[in-house]
């Protein structure tokens, strides 16, 4: 089974940046798609942005020019670079693989205070 664990999480002001990682076990190369999402209190859980295995990339429209997908081969892991927060995107987040699935994992908590 594929497991995923977030970090990164934590509290920044408005108009700042954090960077979150999703580590893998086994190795990355062999994940064909994989997505950060976010859930906030009362909200269904979204799909903030997208990376296949080739590299291409998908953004929500709510976050597009302001976070970035990527792979870090080094560290085998998926990170989001998350800059201007602002306090609508605090939420917990999470990072999935498409092929082969991965469970839900616990998450990353961020918060954007005004």
């Amino acid at each position: 089974q594929v497991q995923l664990v977030e970090s990164g999480g934590g509290l920044v002001q408005a108009g700042g940046s954090l960077r979150l990682s999703c580590a893998a076990s086994g190795s990355i190369f062999t994940l064909n798609g994989m997505a950060w999402y976010r859930q906030a209190p009362g909200k269904q859980r979204e799909l903030v942005a997208i990376i296949g295995s080739d590299g291409s990339t998908n953004y929500a429209d709510s976050v597009k020019g302001r976070f970035t997908i990527s792979r870090d081969n080094a560290k085998n892991s998926l990170d989001l670079q998350m800059n201007s927060l602002k306090p609508e995107d605090t939420a917990v987040y999470y990072c999935k693989s498409f092929r082969p699935p991965s469970p839900w994992g616990q998450g990353t908590q961020v918060t954007v205070s005004s």
